[in-house]
């Protein structure tokens, strides 16, 4: 009994760290409300039934003479045992359904987003602004292994996080290109599974700028944990500034790869910057040396599709358009031709390989198109 104050306290403090927070939005706020309601329900209905439990005991104890009656059922207090939770649950499912529909409730929306999981990272697709980019984690690897000391933000930072407007309804269109991820965002009461070959819809008007972290809350494999979401809000003006900037970054990019169709890159270069890529994006399941993980992940040491001449072409197919039914991602539409061409040539020439191939990025622009080498 000592502790039921310092748990009604505890209930009571919507700062704790222990109880749900309002978030940031006003369906936040709403679910944060429901469940206060929820809470304090279920606490009323615990101090009656366990208050009536324990006054019975106190009362009716042998020591004090008590008999236990003799009677059998009493057809009244059966209806009365069964109206009473009827009519609790009643009263707490109408505030429930009444959130419940305004979060599956997207329609009317001022920004549509696409939002894509892949083992380990999130896409966002801009519809109507030409912006897309892909978001992983930017937790160094020497924090992880334990060789710096870890930052507040460990494991819950991103290198390009997704950015919103204050006061839009933002609509999202979640799916996964893999198995299933979960996106979920807690100050904006957003979580919705990213399932393979559907799309699940979700939504938020943001009401104050800021910066909000979330994760992937499925578990999605070996690297589930390093899976992070980091939303930065702006007011609109500062938002539309943002994507005018990026759509022309990005066309630039664009650009730029074009130019790199008629340049050949010397080896040395490839390999520098191969060996960036690969660390990045690769080494998580084939491993720096390029072993691998027998059994799981195929390593590329000595491997034919690394070595033989003959394979070049399935190696650029697999590493762009990746491998159905494996853990082999398309890095095709998640690299440049630059990064493309110099993560295949360092695969074909180090840990001994030393094929001598210097991929290009016109033989991966040709396998992007679907042309001959």
């Amino acid at each position: 009994m000592a502790l039921l104050p310092s748990f009604t306290a505890l209930a009571a403090n919507e700062h704790s760290s222990f109880n749900l927070t309002p978030g940031v939005t006003q369906i936040s706020e709403k679910v944060y409300d429901l469940h206060m309601t929820i809470l304090w329900i279920c606490v009323a209905i615990g101090v009656v039934v366990f208050g009536l439990m324990f006054w019975a005991i106190i009362h009716h104890r042998k020591s004090k003479g008590a008999v236990a009656a003799n009677f059998h059922e009493s057809t009244k207090v059966e209806i009365l045992w069964t109206l009473i939770p009827f009519v609790i649950l009643i009263v707490m499912a109408i505030p429930a359904t009444k959130v419940l529909l305004a979060m599956e409730d997207p329609s009317d929306s001022d920004i549509t987003i696409q939002v894509t999981g892949s083992q380990w990272k999130w896409h966002y697709r801009y519809f109507d602004q030409n912006v897309e980019y892909f978001s992983l984690l930017a937790t160094s690897p020497a924090q992880i292994d334990g060789e710096q000391k870890k930052r507040e933000t460990y494991l819950l930072e991103v290198d390009r996080p997704l950015v919103l407007p204050v006061g839009k309804k933002v609509r999202f269109l979640i799916t996964s290109e893999d198995v299933i991820h979960s996106w979920w965002v807690p100050a904006f009461a957003v979580k919705k599974d990213a399932n393979p070959g559907f799309i699940n819809e979700a939504w938020t008007r943001i009401d104050e700028p800021g910066i909000y972290r979330g994760q992937c809350a499925e578990l999605c494999g070996k690297d589930h944990g390093f899976m992070p979401i980091v939303v930065i809000a702006k007011p609109v003006d500062e938002f539309e500034a943002w994507v005018q900037t990026t759509a022309a970054e990005q066309q630039k990019v664009r650009d730029e790869e074009q130019k790199l169709l008629a340049m050949n890159m010397d080896m040395d270069e490839l390999m520098t910057l191969g060996e960036e890529v690969y660390n990045a994006r690769c080494a998580a399941c084939h491993q720096v040396n390029g072993l691998g993980l027998p059994g799981v992940f195929p390593g590329l040491v000595g491997s034919e599709i690394a070595t033989k001449p003959e394979r070049m072409v399935d190696h650029l197919n697999i590493v762009i358009h990746g491998k159905q039914g494996t853990a082999m991602q398309a890095f095709g539409a998640q690299l440049g031709l630059k990064e493309l061409a110099a993560v295949i040539t360092y695969e074909r020439n180090a840990w001994g390989n030393n094929t001598g191939d210097a991929i290009q990025a016109s033989q991966i622009n040709a396998v992007l198109n679907g042309d001959d080498l």
